[in-house]
Order: structure tokens, then C-alpha cells, then sequence
């Protein structure tokens, strides 16, 4: 059967001393698949743009700023992680410049900026916990990863770097 995945970015916005990243607190709307979690910011790609016009996109609708320098750090492919078992393939970035003031909320939640040595502190997706890491190493290569769901909950990970 062919992979006809959902295609997504995923953002992880550095604040200009690269000490803290703006996290999404999902804590507004009941029934929300990721209530009560944090994330990067990011969504689905639109049918008329690339992965770098969706994730600038994004970020300016999620945190109401204009993304500068931002860096591809991988992709993951969510094999059954949608809300119905729907295979997900993420575009993950690093933003290390932006213009504006970030929102203090949107409609999925509040925007927190939170110590990049303390992010996996966090209440995460449990996958977040092995690529995040990755996401912030100083490794320059992206990597790419394989993280399948079932009902929920991570199955396995692996990746691979070039």
C-alpha cells in the first residue's frame, strides 16, 4: 500500500540568546489531541506551498512573528499517529532568527518560552522525548526518523543521519 502521509512542519523558535524556545502550552480547547502538552509550533502544509513557505506560514499564524534564519534539523515520519490512525511525515526545523513580539496565546494555548536544557522537564508527546535531543545537539547533519504510533502511544524510534 502506498505511503500518503500528511505532510507537516514542526518549529522550534530560538530566542536571540538561544537559551529558551518558544513552546505552544495546548491548554485551551477540550478534546484537543494534544491537551495538556507542549509543542513546537508548525501544522499541515497547504497544497500550493513548500515546506519552508508552511513553516514560515506557521509560526506567523501560531506566535505572530516573521521567521528569519531557520535551519531544516530533520524529518520523522508518524506512521499511525493521527487522531484516526493517520500516517503523519514532519518537517522539522530550528528558527534562529525572527522579527516581532511573539503572542502570549493563540487558540490552541499559550506561548511559553522555556530553557532548552529544560524542554524535556516538560509534559510531552513521549516521542518528543528521543528526537528533541537531536533537534538541539550540535550535530550540523538533519536526521531522519521512523517513530511509529498505535492507539496512541509510540511504538518505536529510529533514525538515521547522513
Amino acid at each position: 500500500m502506498p505511503y500518503t502521509p500528511i505532510v507537516a512542519t514542526l518549529g522550534y523558535v530560538l530566542s536571540p540568546d538561544r537559551s529558551r524556545v518558544l513552546m505552544i502550552h495546548r491548554n485551551t480547547r477540550p478534546g484537543d489531541q494534544h491537551l495538556g502538552k507542549y509543542n513546537g509550533l508548525g501544522g499541515k502544509i497547504e497544497r500550493d506551498e513548500d515546506v519552508v513557505a508552511g513553516m514560515r506560514r506557521e509560526i506567523r499564524e501560531e506566535a505572530g512573528i516573521e521567521c528569519g534564519a531557520m535551519r531544516l534539523r530533520g524529518t520523522i515520519s508518524w506512521p499511525g499517529f493521527g487522531k484516526q490512525g493517520e500516517d503523519w511525515l514532519g518537517f522539522v526545523f530550528v528558527v534562529d532568527a525572527f522579527e516581532g513580539a511573539p503572542l502570549e496565546r493563540n487558540p490552541e494555548g499559550t506561548l511559553e518560552w522555556v530553557a532548552v536544557e529544560r524542554i524535556l522537564e516538560l509534559p510531552l508527546w513521549e516521542g518528543d522525548r528521543h528526537f528533541l535531543p537531536l533537534v538541539f545537539d550540535a550535530d550540523p547533519r538533519a536526521f531522519h526518523g521512523v517513530m511509529p504510533y498505535s492507539g496512541g502511544r509510540m511504538q518505536s524510534w529510529s533514525y538515521s543521519r547522513l
